[in-house]
C-alpha cells in the first residue's frame, strides 16, 4: 500500500513538472514571438495594412531596396509588395520578372527567411537560396501562384509555421506591382488569421489594387469562395499581437 501511495506521488510530481514546464516553453514562445513582432513594427514604423513601406518606384525605405509597394500584412509575419525591376535605380528590366537579387539580399540583411514570387515568369532563371549572410542565415526564394487548392494549402501552411516559429523571420510575398496578385495572397491570409470576412477582404483586395478591376473578376470569385482551414487556427491573444489595426 506504500508502494502504491508512493507511486502516486511520483505520478502527480511528474504531471506537475509536465505541466509547469509546458506553460513555461509556452510563455517563452509567446514572448519571443512578441519581440520579433515588436522589433519590425519599430523597424517599419507602419501599423495598417493600407499604410507603405516603400512607394510606387520602391523608395522611402532603403532596408527594403528592391520592393515596390510593400505593405505589412501579418506584424513581423508577413509584408506583401512588388519587385522593384522596371523604376530601379541600379539595373532596369522589363516589369514583369522576380526580385531583383538586390532586393532579395536587402530582405534577408533585415531577417526575412522566405520571398514568395506569386507568378512563373522567369523564375527558373533565379538564385533559390540568398546568403549566407555575416550571421549564416539565408533566405529561401520559392514559386507560388496560387492557382489551385494545394498551393493556397501551402501558402497558408508556410505562413501558419512562420507564426509557431518566433525564430523564423518574416515573409515577403510579391507580385509584378504589388497590386493585385500580392493582394490576393494577403486577402487569403487575413480571411485565415485575422477573422477577416469574405466582404471585408474582397474590400481591402480593391483598395490596394489599381487599374481596370473588372479584368480580375477571378480573383473576386476565389476570394468570395474561400473558408478558413480549421487546422490552421491560431490562438485569439496570438491574433491580437500579429493582425495590423
Amino acid at each position: 500500500m506504500n508502494l502504491n501511495k508512493q507511486l502516486r506521488s511520483y505520478l502527480m510530481l511528474f504531471l506537475f513538472l509536465s505541466l509547469s514546464f509546458a506553460i513555461h516553453a509556452q510563455k517563452n514562445e509567446k514572448d519571443a514571438l512578441s519581440e520579433k513582432i515588436e522589433e519590425y513594427k519599430e523597424k517599419f514604423q507602419v501599423n495598417s495594412i493600407y499604410e507603405s513601406i516603400t512607394d510606387n518606384h520602391g523608395d522611402n525605405c532603403p532596408l527594403v531596396y528592391g520592393t515596390r509597394n510593400m505593405r505589412v500584412v501579418l506584424h513581423g509575419i508577413v509584408y506583401r509588395g512588388g519587385a522593384n525591376n522596371v523604376y530601379n535605380k541600379n539595373l532596369i528590366r522589363d516589369n514583369k520578372n522576380p526580385m531583383p537579387e538586390e532586393g532579395l539580399e536587402n530582405l534577408l540583411n533585415e531577417g526575412f527567411s522566405t520571398a514568395v514570387y506569386l507568378y512563373q515568369t522567369n523564375f527558373s532563371d533565379v538564385k533559390q537560396i540568398i546568403g549566407p549572410d555575416s550571421n549564416g542565415r539565408t533566405l529561401k526564394y520559392i514559386q507560388n501562384s496560387l492557382s489551385n487548392d494545394k498551393e493556397i494549402r501551402e501558402l497558408l501552411e508556410l505562413v501558419y509555421r512562420n507564426i509557431l516559429d518566433p525564430a523564423s523571420g518574416p515573409i515577403y510575398l510579391h507580385c509584378w506591382n504589388g497590386w493585385h496578385q500580392s493582394g490576393y495572397a494577403s486577402a487569403l491570409i487575413l480571411m485565415q488569421f485575422c477573422n477577416f470576412t469574405n466582404e471585408e477582404a474582397y474590400r481591402y483586395w480593391e483598395k490596394c489594387a489599381a487599374g481596370n478591376l473588372t479584368k480580375y473578376r477571378h480573383i473576386k470569385n476565389a476570394i468570395f469562395a474561400f473558408k478558413p482551414y480549421k487546422e490552421f487556427n491560431i490562438p485569439k491573444e496570438i491574433k491580437q499581437i500579429i493582425c495590423p489595426g
